[in-house]
């Protein structure tokens, strides 16, 4: 169990730890002679004998009074189980106290204690009445109850019963859950001579061992676990609840502080859009304007940032002292958060708490962020149970989810996260999934928005597929798209006639004298099938204008009769399947296919060659990559010409 200490300064925080474990922590210079705590400290209590094992001791972790030193209070309190409130008995609760208090609310924290410091100072009728005082400020908070311990730290009054307490308290503590991927909170970083970087922090989730190969975020620095103490004990692995020092290799002490984050997923994504629940604080000084400037304090990191008020109505009047809404918090940098990680808020200038709340998505949007469906789906997402909130999301999602994004959201492998998702339609391609509901409902949008094609240019074949997918919803990768066409196509809900998706029962027709004059022409087209004549010099042989020859030839392309590459040159299928052909060779040969071996490979010159593989690129066949000299193609996809 992690007990983290609260309350104002000289109300002998400090001196309580020392009392209950025999440990100053503090350790620094400057708070031996200032007789202050600066910077956070840790001490460790074992439960029982000393046999070793490090889910035995009770971890303290100390922190400063002064409100200098709120946000170092914060970085220490993130991750604790349990609260000591420490309040002076000749004192009594004073600013600090109140808003440690505060914190600890907004932390989330129902379990704690009392410590009445200095009770040799006072009488037993001012013991009685600062423990009063106590009660009521707790009384409309999780603690509200809790015991309090008259204790001095110079007589020894109260220390053992105390001490024994929280002894108690450990012993009926639940252990965490080690679910998840490896979280560590960052707040110490330093070096020691032949071990190299140390990294200590407390652990919020999953488990860690010797030989791990860990991420630092949200830069992305890779690292190996040399070695590792928990509990200030040395220790094979760690888990969540426990206080580790890391020692790692590869990545220098310089670049790694306070605020950072080890994990054990693949490379997060960075967050910088966090949508949460935010709830501000009754004795908040005023209202929380739309786009209030915030210090957000995060696990052992506090930055700037924005804060949007997703509710429409809070635009004008802000969220008032005590009030709740859903926001958007849009840091100034980027973030390593998940879903359920906690967020408290102070002022611009860090003089007052404000208030906090609940992740409910890390990667919140940048546009639509008050839209219907998406405030349905951060509904969905403030549900508690993962097996119901993740079904629950993704059917409120109209396009479908990042897989690689929603498992770094729920800090789950997408292996764990799909075995949650049973009627999920996951895209391993694209490594979107979406349900089953918004994919039929998708499907139908698709088919509408052919039909209304179909009605305005009936001379048309149909719609290419990333042409179609702009039409409809541009923020699904290609790839997922892609593939839910195919699928449809399978059903019979779509069509396809080469490169042009169209419904089953549309087609372009040709009356008998179009139909005569392209029997004609055709064979034109294959007397050099790579180097066919342009629409001027079939129209000159047909005898007709360019007009009425160009819109023929775009008929027969919407027929897939024709392949129309550029403006006024269109091939015969054939010969396109041919140039795929040799498309797909180079592709086998050098694993990507420059203009000038294809040009070389066709026989086309060089201006022909860019023509015909810009036409595969629209096509959705193949896809370029690079610029100027490094310029080459890669293919995508099967070649749409029928």
């Amino acid at each position: 169990m992690l007990i983290g200490t609260a309350g104002h300064i000289d109300h002998g925080k400090t001196t309580l730890v020392r009392a209950l474990t025999g440990v100053d922590t503090d350790r620094l210079p400057e708070e031996k002679r200032r007789s202050i705590t600066i910077e956070l400290g840790y001490a460790y209590l074992p439960l029982a004998a000393d046999d070793g094992n490090p889910d035995r001791v009770l971890g303290f972790v100390d922190v400063p009074g002064h409100e200098k030193f709120v946000p170092t209070m914060l970085a220490g309190a993130s991750g604790v189980d349990f609260a000591l409130l420490v309040v002076a008995a000749d004192d009594g609760p004073m600013p600090q106290t109140r808003e440690h208090l505060q914190i600890l609310e907004l932390l989330g924290l129902s379990h704690g204690a009392v410590a009445l410091t200095k009770a040799d100072r006072a009488s037993p009728g001012r013991i009685a009445e600062v423990t009063g005082q106590i009660h009521a400020l707790l009384a409309h908070t999780a603690l509200a109850g809790v015991p309090v311990f008259p204790v001095s730290a110079i007589t020894g009054s109260g220390v053992a019963t105390l001490r024994s307490h929280l002894l108690e308290a450990a012993r009926a503590m639940p252990a965490r859950s080690a679910e998840g991927e490896f979280r560590l909170a960052v707040d110490r970083v330093f070096t020691l001579s032949g071990a190299g970087t140390i990294v200590a922090g407390t652990v919020h989730a999953g488990q860690v061992t010797v030989g791990d190969s860990l991420i630092l975020a949200p830069g992305g620095t890779p690292a190996r676990v040399r070695s590792l103490h928990v509990q200030n004990r040395k220790a094979g692995q760690g888990h969540a609840g426990q206080r580790c020092a890391l020692n790692l290799a590869g990545l220098a002490v310089d670049k790694v502080k306070r605020g950072d984050w080890l994990v054990g997923s693949a490379k997060p994504p960075p967050a910088t859009r966090l949508d949460m629940d935010l709830r501000l604080a009754a004795d908040a000084p005023r209202a929380l304007a739309h786009g209030a400037v915030v210090q957000i304090h995060h696990g052992t990191r506090h930055l700037l940032g924005r804060v949007a008020l997703l509710d429409a109505t809070l635009e004008k009047t802000g969220l008032p002292p005590g009030g709740r809404c859903l926001a958007q918090l849009v840091a100034d940098a980027p973030v390593h958060a998940c879903r359920d990680d906690l967020v408290v808020l102070r002022d611009g200038h860090g003089q007052h708490t404000l208030g906090g709340g609940r992740i409910l998505d890390p990667f919140g949007p940048v546009r639509h962020r008050r839209a219907p469906e998406r405030l349905a789906v951060l509904a969905a997402q403030a549900i508690a149970d993962p097996a119901e909130r993740l079904p629950a999301v993704l059917d409120k999602a109209p396009l479908g989810l990042d897989l690689a994004q929603l498992a770094a959201a729920e800090n789950r492998r997408p292996d764990a996260l799909l075995a949650l998702l049973p009627g999920a339609r996951p895209c391993a391609k694209a490594g979107w999934l979406i349900g089953a509901a918004p994919l039929d409902t998708l499907a139908s949008r698709v088919e509408a928005r052919l039909a209304q094609h179909h009605e305005q240019h009936g001379d048309e074949r149909g719609v290419e597929r990333d042409r179609l997918r702009r039409m409809i919803a541009p923020a699904i990768p290609a790839a997922a798209f892609a593939e839910w066409l195919d699928g449809w196509l399978a059903t019979g809900r779509l069509a396809r006639s080469g490169s042009a998706w169209h419904l089953p029962g549309h087609r372009v027709e040709l009356d008998d004298r179009d139909r005569q004059r392209a029997e004609k022409l055709m064979p034109w087209l294959l007397e050099k099938p790579f180097d066919p004549p342009w629409v001027r010099d079939i129209a000159s042989r047909l005898g007709e204008p360019e007009t009425l020859t160009r819109e023929l030839l775009k008929r027969l392309a919407a027929r897939g009769e024709t392949c129309q590459v550029v403006r006024d040159l269109f091939y015969a299928p054939a010969a396109v399947r041919s140039l795929g052909r040799i498309a797909s060779e180079l592709m086998g040969e050098d694993d990507c296919i420059r203009a000038a071996a294809f040009r070389d490979r066709s026989g086309l010159g060089r201006k022909r060659a860019i023509q015909i593989l810009e036409y595969f690129d629209r096509v959705g066949f193949t896809r370029k990559v690079g610029r100027g000299h490094d310029e080459q193609h890669r293919i995508r996809g099967d070649l749409p010409v029928s």
